[in-house]
């Protein structure tokens, strides 16, 4: 029996409409048919670190494989919607290759245009997360809130803002690169060229390097026992794993990160006052288990005020629900479109009177 959230919905005319949605990160992608409601119909999930350098055809294929399906089962596809992780040019289709971004093959390919000639079909590109600010606020947690932030907690922290109504990119596409708020001042060198930013304490990929490199000092320490004597197998899963279960050495890593996170949710809130932040990604578990610490430290940063009318949410996420992402994009951009088209109309018109 098919479950209720995979009933697909259809128009007066006994379609169903669904818009191929990818979310496409450092070590995985994945593809779906989304409604525009937001019901998941169809998924597909692989790990893309497997794949070095194919990345933009492995992305094609996807595409390519649910366009089939799609057709194969009567739905009509309406379009793509695409997330990448780093900062894309969205007039342009295409990732920019700056702010250090962690799929560097795409760096300035026309993404945007080689899905529409395979396809036909229009097509729309943007940062992952700001894809998934977009699906929190069309179907998620931040469901029509004035204002909303997502912080997403990865391979690498990122972040999408909305003002009411309006996805935050700023002018160059750097809006809401929130990892790279610089939280200790005379903190270690980052990517991006500067220093002590957040990334560098709570983007999953860094903790697991510092624990190995740590543990080179710390033999004892509970992780490599953890990690099965191997200190390369450690994970930032394991790190927060041996805090819990007193190690010192993984519960500084975990109380940097804390401490970390703390100040810059306290940037976040006293900068843009939003209704409701999001915390999820694949790092959100580990701090869900923290969270009244966590908001405890942040009450150090943020404005009383500011902080008492918020609403934090940790929401560890799925595929499934990150893959909405594209569709939300899609349908935004869409939207966006057609109301400055229309405004354009009018002005013509307003010219010719």
């Amino acid at each position: 029996m098919t479950p209720a959230a995979m009933v697909p919905r259809v128009n007066k005319r006994g379609t169903v409409r669904a818009i191929i949605s990818v979310d496409f990160g450092a070590t995985s992608m994945a593809a779906g048919l989304v409604t525009p409601d937001g019901t998941v119909l169809d998924l597909v999930e692989e790990a893309t670190s497997a794949h070095a350098g194919a990345g933009v055809e492995r992305l094609l294929d996807a595409v390519g494989l649910l366009r089939n399906r799609a057709k194969a089962r009567g739905f009509r596809v309406e379009g793509v919607g695409v997330g990448l992780p780093g900062i894309v040019d969205v007039d342009k289709g295409m990732m920019t290759g700056d702010g250090g971004n962690l799929v560097p093959e795409f760096a300035r390919v026309p993404i945007a245009d080689r899905i529409r000639e395979a396809t036909g079909l229009p097509v729309f590109v943007d940062n992952d997360v700001n894809a998934m600010a977009l699906a929190e606020h069309r179907y998620g947690a931040g469901r029509d809130a004035r204002s909303l932030v997502v912080l997403a907690l990865g391979t690498g922290p990122g972040g999408g803002v909305i003002l009411e109504g309006t996805l935050v990119r700023g002018r160059d596409g750097y809006g809401g690169e929130f990892g790279h708020v610089p939280v200790v001042l005379d903190g270690p060198s980052c990517r991006c060229g500067g220093h002590g930013c957040m990334a560098h304490y709570v983007s999953g990929a860094l903790i697991a390097q510092r624990a190995r490199l740590a543990v080179r000092a710390h033999p004892g320490s509970k992780l490599v026992a953890l990690a099965g004597g191997d200190p390369e197998a450690i994970t930032s899963r394991l790190v927060f794993e041996a805090s819990a279960a007193g190690d010192g050495l993984a519960a500084g890593l975990v109380d940097e990160a804390c401490e970390a996170l703390a100040a810059g949710l306290g940037v976040i809130l006293n900068s843009l006052n939003p209704d409701v932040i999001v915390i999820t990604g694949g790092m959100a578990a580990a701090f869900l288990e923290l969270e009244a610490e966590l908001l405890r430290r942040t009450a150090r940063y943020a404005f009383p005020r500011v902080l008492a009318g918020a609403t934090i949410r940790i929401t560890p996420s799925s595929k499934r629900d990150s893959v909405r992402g594209g569709a939300a994009l899609f349908l935004y951009e869409s939207e966006r479109r057609r109301r400055g088209g229309r405004r354009q109309a009018a002005a013509t018109r307003r010219k010719r009177d």
